[in-house]
């Protein structure tokens, strides 16, 4: 039975797949990006929690990370596309079905990446910060 936390994750993973961008989860850059871009999810770290006694639960602000990257002529305009559309999936349901009592992205943060004998990446580390509680801090 997965954890908690990783239920958040992998439901976050899943918001993202639904995006017309390749979504990954804990990958490294492949080689290709896909015409249509690519999205990296990273795990982050939920840091330490609040914790209150009665009843006990563990308040978390866990800050996971999307890197989105493009490729290609357009890749300004594709990359803002890319971004808005993130960002539109995360506003659908700032509650990822119940599981998190908020999920907020921070501001990215772009960088142009040269390639060698190739069109130069975009792309970007859009802190997302999921707020949620738990009884146990390893379920």
């Amino acid at each position: 039975m997965p954890t908690f936390r990783e239920t958040i994750l992998t439901a976050l993973h899943a918001r993202l797949s639904a995006l017309p961008a390749t979504a990954l989860r804990g990958e490294v850059l492949p080689e290709r990006v896909p015409a249509e871009g690519l999205l990296i999810l990273r795990d982050g770290e939920p840091g330490e929690p609040e914790v209150t006694l009665s009843p006990l639960a563990y308040h978390y602000q866990h800050r996971a990370e999307i890197e989105p990257v493009v490729q290609g002529t357009g890749r300004d305009a594709d990359f803002d596309a890319l971004i808005t559309s993130i960002g539109a999936a995360l506003a659908a349901d700032r509650t990822q079905g119940g599981l998190c009592d908020w999920v907020e992205a921070e501001a990215p943060r772009p960088v142009d990446l040269p390639v060698e004998g190739a069109a130069t990446l975009k792309a970007a580390v859009i802190p997302v910060v999921l707020h949620y509680s738990t009884a146990d801090q390893l379920a």
